[in-house]
């Protein structure tokens, strides 16, 4: 897209086109954000960095009009401001990517870009020029998207890109990214960092909120790390290195992101036989053992996901066979995966995993209520002491277990829904995106209660768009290449370069 084809952002009086001055936030039982002061400069890329829970997303949600301050002042170009709704923020040249998707799932691309704001004729929505707008947009950004193709149908990642191309479409002065690279690949992302700095050229200022050590280096002018609510350090990009961002975010030095255990493997606990699925994968074979991580990599469509939920009996493939323990398995639901001590932590948690109405302790003890009955009563003393171990042994942050979960961060809800399945006592765990959306913190916490679930003999396959994190903790890496195991490597033989070949070739 060229420069013109967005007007440049008016410079603001005092050099800053945002400030955030002692912004102080205040839920039951919690201090979410504490005296925060942020500026943002006008024709920047501004990253905010910081564990889950340590206050940014709130922080963005209080720019973006989406909930209020308990104290304090927000100043657009200089002028305060007290957004009642995010259509106010909206108004002042605010726009926001959220961490969780915020699509209608049954309407079309072009419906979810321009919701609300869909070109008219003598009263009613003029369709065709609704479809020219967003072919337009689309094509200025280079997002290669159908505008008439439901969201719903589409893969997360596209998903995303929708997401993307609805916020720009506002134009704004401010767009914050919140997670926008959380599912795209390595090719999208790249993709995603040119539009940011054509915007950036343009004056536009970019916060740039990512757990991603590799992007911000990559597309940060400045950084601010937070933790536990409060402010921390701001800096030029190019005055942090990994390990002091890493040490200002959890006031610790992580030393082993991959804790990989060794573990001598044990027989075959589960073997795919030529599992196909017409149209999504085919002939999909491989072993996984006792105590091993078995690694799913590939490109973003590639039907990693999908081969996972066939094994979980979500949508079950339509031929090929499934062994546990050497005798044949017939998988036709979840109920028999988990008969068959399986447990499947979904991709998206808050489409697919979480009951967001629900509490925390609810949440975590739904999937192993059965297990707690005795003479038809629920055994809830117990149930309620092995949930509250759990959260113990996660360190859930949360109030108490009867906060509701959407008020939790990202990567706690990813530790609930964890713990629920846990609960159940599997020997096959599925974890799909584990550390999709979570802080380095969380990320080797995560790691290494992998590591312990094999040392105690559990078998974990793990779907991962993050080469790093397959390289670090899998014993074997399965590579998927358009719906086909394109190879499985070892350990041993198994690097970034090697895996990047035979997914893409």
């Amino acid at each position: 897209m060229s420069a013109a084809l967005l007007p440049d952002a008016p410079a603001a009086p005092d050099g800053f086109v945002l400030e955030v001055l002692d912004v102080s936030k205040q839920f039951p039982g919690v201090k979410a954000l504490d005296r925060i002061n942020l500026r943002l400069r006008p024709g920047s890329v501004h990253a905010l960095m910081g564990e889950n829970g340590a206050g940014k997303s709130t922080l963005m949600k209080i720019i973006a009009g989406g909930i209020r301050p308990s104290s304090g002042e927000i100043r657009i170009k200089g002028v305060r401001q007290d957004f009642q709704a995010p259509a106010d923020a909206m108004r002042c040249g605010i726009a926001m990517i959220h961490q969780e998707l915020n699509l209608v799932p049954h309407m079309t691309v072009s419906e979810n870009i321009w919701v609300g704001r869909e070109p008219r004729r003598f009263g009613f929505v003029d369709h065709g020029a609704l479809r020219r707008r967003t072919v337009d947009l689309l094509e200025r950004f280079g997002i290669a998207l159908d505008p008439d193709v439901e969201v719903a149908s589409l893969a997360v990642a596209n998903q995303q890109m929708v997401e993307i191309a609805k916020a720009v479409s506002y134009e704004p002065d401010i767009l914050i990214m919140d997670e926008p690279t959380s599912s795209l690949t390595e090719q999208e992302v790249q993709h995603l960092f040119t539009i940011i700095r054509r915007l950036r050229d343009q004056g536009r200022a970019i916060v740039y909120i990512s757990h991603k050590m590799s992007e911000i280096f990559a597309i940060a002018d400045e950084v601010s790390v937070f933790r536990d609510g409060a402010h921390v350090a701001t800096g030029l990009a190019s005055d942090f290195t990994q390990k002091s961002l890493i040490g200002l975010m959890v006031g610790r030095e992580l030393t082993h992101m991959f804790p990989k255990a060794t573990v001598e493997l044990g027989e075959v606990v589960l073997r795919a036989s030529g599992l196909t699925l017409p149209g999504v994968f085919r002939d999909v074979s491989f072993e996984l053992r006792r105590g091993e991580i078995l690694g799913f990599a590939g490109l973003i469509g590639a039907g990693r996901t999908n081969v996972a939920e066939a094994l979980y009996g979500v949508t079950p493939a339509a031929s090929g066979s499934i062994e546990i323990d050497g005798a044949p398995a017939r998988i036709r639901s979840p109920t028999d995966a988990k008969k068959h001590g399986m447990a499947f932590l979904t991709e998206d948690r808050k489409a697919s995993g979480l009951f967001l109405m629900l509490s925390v302790l609810e949440n975590m003890q739904i999937a192993s209520v059965a297990d707690y009955c005795r003479g038809g009563f629920v055994r809830q003393d117990a149930l309620s002491e092995a949930s509250e171990g759990m959260r113990q042994a996660l360190q859930v942050k949360t109030p108490d277990m009867d906060t509701m979960i959407e008020n939790l961060s990202g990567g706690n809800q990813q530790k609930v829904l964890i713990a629920r399945w846990l609960m159940t006592a599997p020997r096959i765990l599925i974890l799909d995106e584990p550390t999709r959306g979570i802080d380095v913190g969380a990320k080797s916490e995560i790691h290494r209660l992998m590591s312990e679930l094999v040392l105690k003999g559990l078998s974990i396959i793990m779907v991962s768009s993050e080469l790093p994190e397959i390289l670090g903790m899998s014993d074997r890496v399965v590579v998927m290449q358009e719906g086909r195991v394109a190879g499985i490597l070892d350990r041993t033989e198994a690097t970034q370069e090697r895996i990047m070949e035979l997914a893409a070739r």
